[in-house]
């Protein structure tokens, strides 16, 4: 599979393919007759897998040190273990942040709507305010 192909089926940019080649979280592909990369479909679920941590806030360095594990074989599974039980907390814990702030979200959400609600209240009851100054009957005027 061309590079062009694979960022097409992947979502990521040509450019950010290379980059992932070059710092080895891709293994380097097998190039064609006219040198250009040609990717073995089988790579779409490693990049898949990164994707998930990079969206989960996996630094680099770590989905670095991941893939080596991995290149290393099954004898690293246990340390690959271990650093995903731990990435796995700490994205546990930004969820439990996120939801501390969709109640906060919620709550600003559900005070406006009560804001408007009220305004709809207020704006259908009989006017019971005073008229406004220049619509009053002038009476005498005292010195």
């Amino acid at each position: 599979m061309k590079i062009g192909d694979l960022a097409r089926r992947t979502g990521l940019s040509t450019h950010t393919l290379r980059y992932y080649e070059r710092i080895g979280l891709l293994p380097y592909a097998d190039r064609d007759r006219s040198g250009q990369r040609d990717f073995d479909a089988s790579i779409l679920t490693w990049i898949t897998f990164i994707g998930r941590l990079k969206t989960t806030g996996m630094p680099i360095r770590d989905m670095l040190r991941y893939a080596a594990l991995r290149d290393d074989g099954d004898a690293t599974g246990p340390a690959r273990r271990q650093m995903l039980e731990i990435h796995r907390e700490q994205v546990r814990t930004q969820i439990a942040e996120l939801q501390e702030c969709l109640l906060v979200l919620d709550t600003k959400i559900a005070g406006y709507a009560g804001d408007e609600q009220r305004t709809k209240e207020n704006d259908a009851r009989p006017d019971t305010c005073r008229k406004p100054l220049r619509s009053r009957p002038a009476g005498p005027v005292t010195h």
